[in-house]
């Protein structure tokens, strides 16, 4: 927690001035009772209007002044709770879209989103009400005791006795919940995840008619959020009522001492009112405080959590390594690689060697290790064992950031975000012109989406392209790693939602690119590879064929089975 409390560095003059204006305000507070105690005492016993009149006034400039105490501090707690969640967020996103891979898989969409949404939250709401009454409350508390001593210190003593019962309730309770504050946001992580789940495979689940199992999923946890949140909130509930038998036993002693003070003469009536708005007053703030101590005990454990993703080690695309490489050569050199938790490598023993102009065709059944393959060229893995040479230079020891701007990646899963067709592209390249893009767009024969619409490049695409068919997704990720002008391209299965003929010219296309670039083509799609001046087949993430298509049909018989799996289909259409 204390970590994150850096990015309320540049909020010092609030954290100092929301604090100050709320112990005015305390200050002015305790002085009402005084004020009631003098027009009871001297004005109403005494029949003097005059001063009832006037102190009546004090009154009022006492609430007008803390009320304007009040304004000031609110609209300073609030200006830095606000800015310190706005710099937690934008530090928070800035750390996350710098982790690598491994670290993405290992944490999971849904826990990092409620990083991002919940938990900053409620550390905003915990900062917001440390500042306002983190002083304020103890301040008042133990000035009401320090102000009953001045009035009768015989009668003050059960202030005393009752602070320290109540110190010791609250203490005693939050001790308690903080690690109970903890597991609830875990299980909102779990709720979340579930939630995610059914959202994103909507379809998928209506398709095979899961819904009832889905929904029971998703009761089960949510049942057991609600569960431990009843947990954590029955205990928390007993602070306010044992509160308030604390403090109203409290205030019986205090008027049965009170009365008989008043009949020995060691008392006025306004002294033991007094003595008693200093009680309501303890009351008061300490209801503040036990609310105070739950919020500060929650945002604690979603601080806790926030900075458990930061003191992560993120990756630094620009630390470290060379940037000057000839990208002229790709080269495996007996590479296996394993995911994290895995049982089984996913890649074991692959070594082959590929040049810049050459097209490279990688097939191999479902699980073979494809994607794996072609994400270790621009390091978004790193290879358990063997070692992976870019232009002599071993991809480990490169610049990130050089290696990844000079390798363009065409997901499996196309992706777009929400913006304008040209927002998309120039991803690619933030300098590319509109010449630039209908070229990139020509080759992946994407020219014609946009020449279909009304505002071409400027053109609206919704979060995710879903106002695209998939093939037209798959186009326009094709155009924007294009854009980039990359000296090795990866497309990973990206010809998968095209039909032949595009799948054809698509790849005609390609052949304009620039000798000095190499293309990895990966497909299960024997026609999408065959022309390929090499093609690898992969197998159970071992490297089984390496040549050209007639080489492979007379040698390798995996890549024999799919041709022959395939051919009459492709024949056919």
């Amino acid at each position: 927690m204390k970590k994150i409390l850096k990015y309320l560095r540049q909020y010092r003059k609030e954290c100092f001035v929301a604090p100050f204006f709320k112990m005015l305000e305390a200050i002015t507070e305790l002085f009402v009772p005084l004020v009631v105690a003098s027009i009871i005492d001297t004005g109403i016993l005494k029949g003097n209007v005059a001063y009832i009149i006037k102190m009546t006034g004090v009154l009022v400039a006492i609430a007008v002044i803390n009320f304007l105490f009040l304004i000031m501090a609110q609209f300073f707690a609030a200006k830095a709770a606000v800015g310190f969640a706005q710099n937690l967020r934008y530090a928070l996103m800035g750390h996350i879209g710098r982790f690598s891979y491994p670290q993405l898989d290992g944490l999971g969409a849904p826990t990092l989103i409620t990083r991002m949404t919940s938990d900053v939250n409620q550390v905003q709401t915990g900062v917001n009400l440390t500042l306002r009454l983190a002083l304020r409350s103890p301040f008042v508390v133990f000035g009401s005791m320090i102000m009953a001593f001045t009035i009768d210190k015989t009668a003050a003593m059960v202030f005393l006795v009752a602070i320290i019962a109540l110190s010791s309730c609250v203490f005693g309770i939050m001790l308690i919940c903080r690690p109970l504050y903890k597991k609830v946001q875990g299980l909102l992580d779990n709720v979340l995840k579930t939630t995610r789940e059914n959202l994103t495979g909507v379809r998928v689940i209506r398709a095979f008619c899961k819904e009832d199992a889905e929904q029971e999923e998703f009761e089960q946890s949510s049942k057991a959020l609600a569960a431990m949140q009843k947990r954590v909130g029955r205990i928390s509930a007993i602070l306010n009522p044992v509160t308030l038998i604390i403090v109203n036993l409290a205030v019986i002693f205090l008027i049965y001492i009170g009365a008989i003070r008043i009949e020995l003469g060691l008392m006025t009536q306004g002294m033991v009112v007094a003595l008693y708005n200093y009680m309501a007053q303890i009351l008061i703030e300490l209801i503040k405080l036990a609310d105070l101590i739950v919020n500060i005990t929650k945002s604690i454990a979603c601080g806790n959590r926030i900075s458990a993703v930061l003191e992560l080690p993120a990756e630094n695309e620009t630390d470290g390594g060379t940037a000057d490489c000839s990208f002229d050569t790709l080269e495996f050199c007996d590479v296996s690689f394993l995911y994290d938790g895995a049982g089984e490598n996913s890649l074991e023993h692959i070594s082959f060697k590929a040049s810049a102009g050459e097209t490279v065709g990688i097939i191999g059944g479902t699980g073979s290790g494809k994607t794996t393959l072609v994400n270790l060229i621009p390091a978004f893995y790193k290879a358990s064992s063997g070692e992976i040479f870019i232009g002599n230079k071993n991809v480990n020891d490169l610049n990130r950031k050089a290696l990844r701007s000079a390798v363009g990646v065409v997901p499996q899963k196309a992706e777009l975000f929400h913006g304008t067709i040209r927002e998309n592209l120039l991803w690619g390249d933030e300098t590319a012109s509109d010449d630039e893009l209908f070229a990139a767009l020509k080759i992946a024969q994407g020219e014609e989406i946009v020449r279909a619409r009304e505002k071409g490049l400027d053109a609206e695409i919704e979060q995710g392209g879903k106002n695209l068919s998939g093939g037209q997704r798959q186009r326009l990720t094709i155009a924007r790693a294009l854009v980039k002008k990359p000296k090795i391209l990866i497309l990973d299965d990206s010809f998968s939602a095209l039909d032949f003929a595009t799948d054809k010219r698509l790849r005609t296309g390609l052949k304009v690119l620039p000798k000095s670039t190499l293309t990895l083509l990966v497909s299960q799609r024997i026609s999408s590879v065959m022309h390929a001046d090499k093609i690898l087949v992969l197998d159970d993430g071992r490297l089984v064929g390496n040549g050209t298509h007639e080489e492979l049909l007379k040698e390798c018989d995996v890549y024999r089975e799919i041709y022959q799996s395939q051919f009459k289909k492709e024949a056919a259409q």
